[in-house]
């Protein structure tokens, strides 16, 4: 990256607040006000690490939960030095709220990625979620938003070594693509994921900014920066409605552990470090999981319908009563009949509360019962009389008979275990086949030695949920929802009942055999039927010759979607290879080596430990996925089934046929193809012996 001449950039507003002691030098200029807001940013941390608590805490409870939020907000202030504390500038013709026509002098905000301010409070560096940074993203020579210059800046490391003015409010001055815009999207990827706080565009930037009331569905194809948009999202709303969800809490959900060890660093980067992470199987884990489904049985237990054949089996309990409650108090009976017994149970079964709601309000029901033939005996009982009719013996053994208690593993196991009673509850809802298809061959004896599937526990889950409310959090985030089952949704949406939702995926890249058909469904099964779908079809990531390629492949697997149109302007490199070895697969990983950046190898699982073996005699270290890169270590080999949502610089992708052929149906595996295709920065190269897939061309 080169530094422009200072000439080529001058500006009236590089000498509108120069100060006493600023240099002539614009760039110099720029590099000054960094180390001065760097220099802030360490006093606002020394300021928070100096504070002496012992004469403002009333006991050791609140100096702890104090203390705990000090050493946050330390943390929040750590300053990394190769990370930009600032990316861009906004020069505003007028000042804010100022009335245009007197010709106020505008301000001018360095835009970053958290706020900083000097020892007298003046901002030296605003966050980029703060309203006044919003037309660094959005503004533009058509609506220039009172902008009358945005520059920004190019660093290397923490250096800042070039920058890039743009005049919004000059008609001489033509649009133009930013050229250190560009060199940040394309700059070489070693190690976690990257946050895009200084490229993100403005329709990412609409959808970032959304409000928290409303939920959101992005359908974005590969390199579109759907899975940075959320992560964005989540930022932004923390900075917008930081007491709400400091109550409430936020969630990130994604496909599996390797995805989420790859984006970890992006929200502390911004100064986020209360975002919970998690993948579905962490949300269901009530049992552990020592087993696996057939295809078909997975994609039966993962049906909506089974919510329903689980909702029959909860109320199945509820037993009608056979005889009256008798309550003895000193030397009176109060004695409530059958019939007014039942009047209670029906009513609390339409109300079709939570079983366990319904259970816990049950004696008081019984209870209030008794208290009404109290009142009508001249009695005056209280609230406290209520409570312990409640308690008696005989109201306790009532709702013993009544409504017993359900534990939803059991409850689960007995589906799965015993046919008569899956029958009894799923006539009308399943067929005898698909019963048959998820009846465990063998029964197993208990709970903890039953071999479980990964569905299973999410039938255990919505299990659990009928018998007591899940607790539901402020926000959530879903990436590569695209693969989910419709029972899968309804285990994320129990988590946002009371909040809202970012929905992130790419139908084409539904890889597993109840991959989501269209995105109206899926919301219906999250409970989120309102939410606003957007889609993103700008490609950031992908080179043009690479998303091209793959794109012959969307017909074929989700013929309604958008191709993703790359912006890049670098068409980045692209090969086909046909090869006689596995030794040829690693000399395509040496040669891209040799490129700036990180290199992943891509195969079909059942290749792996062959690609591996070569890898170690050709003397070449690699990781596996989830592993974080290093600049000595910089090769990864990556099982198709985990390429998901992972990107490199440079692929080398192994045997397409064979990433096809190793998945049930052609569909999954030319989709599986799609995202192994899709996961390159700046070059890819497809190495085969086997001839292509035909629907490649």
């Amino acid at each position: 990256m080169s530094t422009p001449p200072a000439d080529a950039h001058a500006d009236p507003t590089d000498r509108a607040h120069p100060g006493p002691d600023a240099p002539d030098d614009p760039l110099l200029r720029e590099r000054t006000h960094l180390g001065e807001s760097r220099a802030a940013l360490r006093a606002m941390r020394e300021d928070v690490e100096n504070l002496d608590i012992r004469d403002v805490t009333a006991n050791w409870v609140n100096a702890a939960v104090l203390q705990r939020q000090m050493d946050e907000r330390i943390k929040a202030l750590a300053d990394l030095s190769h990370t930009p504390l600032f990316f861009g500038r906004l020069d505003y013709l007028h000042a804010p709220g100022a009335d245009k026509a007197e010709g106020a002098e505008g301000e001018r905000f360095y835009i970053g990625r958290r706020h900083v301010h000097d020892a007298e409070g003046d901002p030296m560096v605003i966050d980029w979620r703060a309203p006044v940074s919003q037309p660094f993203y959005r503004a533009s020579k058509k609506e220039p938003m009172d902008v009358g210059l945005r520059r920004r800046f190019g660093y290397t490391g923490g250096d800042l070594t070039a920058y890039e003015d743009e005049h919004l409010s000059d008609p001489a001055e033509t649009a133009a693509t930013s050229k250190l815009l560009q060199q940040e999207i394309e700059r070489p990827r070693v190690g976690p994921m990257r946050d895009i706080v200084a490229t993100i565009q403005p329709e990412q930037d609409e959808i970032v900014r959304s409000g928290l009331g409303g939920s959101v569905c992005v359908q974005g194809g590969p390199g579109t920066g759907k899975t940075a948009v959320g992560l964005h999202r989540v930022a932004y709303l923390l900075y917008a409605h930081r007491d709400r969800l400091a109550r409430t809490g936020t969630l990130v959900i994604g496909p599996n552990k390797s995805f989420l060890h790859y984006i970890e660093q992006v929200l502390p980067a911004l100064g986020e470090l209360e975002v919970k992470q998690a993948t579905v199987d962490d949300l269901v884990a009530h049992v552990e999981v020592r087993g696996a489904d057939t295809a078909t049985a997975a994609v039966i237990k993962g049906d909506a319908r089974m919510a329903e054949v689980l909702r029959r089996a909860v109320r199945a309990h509820v037993t009608p009563p056979d005889e009256p409650v008798v309550v003895v108090r000193g030397s009176r009976r109060w004695r409530v009949p059958v019939y007014e017994l039942e009047e209670i149970v029906r009513e609390l079964l339409d109300r079709d509360i939570r079983y366990g709601a319904a259970r816990e309000a049950l004696p008081q029901r019984i209870a209030h019962a008794v208290l009404v033939q109290m009142e009508r005996s001249g009695e005056a009982p209280d609230d406290r009389v209520q409570d312990a009719v409640a308690r008696n013996g005989a109201v306790k053994a009532a709702v013993k008979a009544i409504w017993p208690p359900v534990d939803p593993a059991r409850l689960v196991l007995r589906l799965l275990n015993d046919a008569d009673f899956l029958a009894l509850h799923a006539e009308g809802v399943l067929g005898e086949d698909e019963q048959k298809e998820i009846l465990w061959a063998k029964p197993a004896r208990s709970v903890k030695a039953a071999r479980w599937s990964p569905a299973d526990t999410v039938l255990i889950d919505e299990a659990t949920d009928l018998v007591q409310r899940t607790h539901s959090l402020g926000h959530v985030v879903l990436d590569e929802a695209q693969d989910l089952s419709p029972m899968q949704y309804r285990a994320v949406g129990r988590r946002c009942t009371t909040g809202s939702a970012t929905v992130l995926g790419d139908l084409a890249q539904g890889t597993t055999p109840w991959a989501t058909r269209s995105w109206a469904e899926a919301l219906a099964h999250l409970g989120k039927e309102e939410a606003v779908v957007e889609e993103l079809t700008a490609g950031f990531r992908v080179p043009t010759d690479v998303i091209t390629y793959a794109s012959r492949l969307l017909p074929h697997i989700a013929p309604g979607l958008t191709p993703v149109a790359s912006v890049r302007e670098n068409p980045g490199f692209f090969e086909l290879r046909a090869t006689a070895a596995d030794t040829e697969v690693v000399d395509a990983c040496r040669e891209l080596l040799r490129q700036e950046g990180s290199v992943g190898l891509i195969a079909a699982d059942a290749r792996v430990p062959l690609l591996a073996e070569a890898l170690a005699a050709a003397g070449l270290t690699y990781l596996g996925p989830g592993e974080e890169t290093t600049p000595d270590t910089r090769l990864t080999l990556v099982p198709a089934s985990l390429a998901k949502g992972l990107e490199y610089d440079y692929v080398v992708l192994d045997e397409p046929r064979a990433v096809v052929d190793g998945e049930p149906d052609e569909r999954t595996g030319l989709r599986r193809l799609y995202v192994a295709l899709t996961r390159a920065v700046s070059g890819l190269i497809v190495t085969h012996a086997a001839p292509l897939p035909p629907q490649l061309g």
